[in-house]
């Protein structure tokens, strides 16, 4: 009985986090070192076949090399679009065409970033913020936190990250991956940041996973008012578009991550580094670390 009771009590702490959760982000969840619970067991209590954690998908290994020019080449000009991008893989060599580059893109959750027409209304149970921030003088900590998602190439795959940064300090506060753009992920940064205290104003794109009511409501329930970059505008939410950039061609380019484990270990130490030691001309040279918890240099 106390055996039983024991795996009981395992089995619901391992479960806790693990609800409401998609086929592939499960499938992360499996532990096949096989340490306190067989690989079939994980599967039946996470509501998935055995047979699809040893299923292994076929990788388009040129898929992979194209989604990673495309990446390179948005962080560098966010304003390309599917057209411009495909020419651009023609001018350096590579045999695409416009309709294989729009379908990576639109894989990779990445969009031109311009002013565009609305062509049609958000829908009726996602509510859009106005942007609060414009002319707004940014003086403390804790004022506005921001967020967002970036695509991570990977040598065999890829994964989404989202990061929540204090605007003042360019401090991280928090950051999670997923292998898919829901919104759970983004519920999780959101608790991780809170654990440092809570912003007057929250500003984020106008993506499906900020503008969910699960994730608005979260925010809201804590005082906090949402803001909301306009359609096409970048320059809104400037600060996270830099430290992806920062990310991007001070580690994952230079890494090449095989792995979604190597991947997140590389981004934790990246996001340590650059929290810590990183100095940031904006903050007279000083690091976010020293700047968020004003620490004495």
């Amino acid at each position: 009985l106390y055996r039983q009771i024991g795996q009981m009590k395992v089995d619901l702490d391992w479960l806790k986090k693990k609800l409401d959760l998609s086929h592939k982000e499960k499938l992360l969840l499996i532990d096949i070192t096989r340490g306190k619970m067989s690989i079939s067991h994980q599967a039946e209590l996470l509501g998935i076949s055995r047979s699809s954690v040893y299923y292994e998908p076929v990788v388009d290994e040129y898929d992979l090399l194209l989604k990673l020019l495309i990446d390179k080449q948005y962080t560098l000009a966010p304003f390309y679009g599917s057209r411009k991008m495909t020419a651009q893989l023609r001018r350096d060599g590579y045999m695409v065409n416009r309709k294989h580059i729009q379908r990576l893109m639109r894989e990779m959750g990445l969009d031109a970033i311009y002013q565009k027409p609305r062509l049609s209304d958000p829908h009726p149970g996602h509510k859009i913020y106005p942007y609060l921030l414009r002319n707004v003088v940014i003086d403390r900590k804790d004022q506005v936190w921001a967020a967002d998602i970036t695509y991570i190439p990977l040598a065999r795959g890829f994964m989404y990250l989202v990061a929540i940064i204090d605007w003042w300090s360019r401090y991280v506060l928090a950051w999670k991956t997923s292998a898919t753009l829901d919104t759970a992920f983004c519920l999780e940064a959101l608790e991780m940041a809170f654990e440092f205290g809570k912003p007057e104003i929250f500003n984020s794109d106008q993506g499906s996973q900020f503008t969910s009511n699960a994730f608005t409501t979260r925010v809201k329930d804590n005082g906090i008012d949402i803001s909301m970059d306009g359609r096409g505008r970048c320059m809104d939410n400037i600060f996270t578009e830099r430290l992806w950039r920062s990310l991007k061609y001070e580690n994952v380019y230079l890494m090449h991550y095989e792995t979604v484990a190597e991947g997140r270990q590389g981004i934790h130490s990246y996001f340590g580094f650059y929290n810590d030691d990183r100095l940031h001309q904006a903050l007279k040279y000083r690091t976010p670390a020293e700047v968020y918890f004003q620490r004495a240099r």
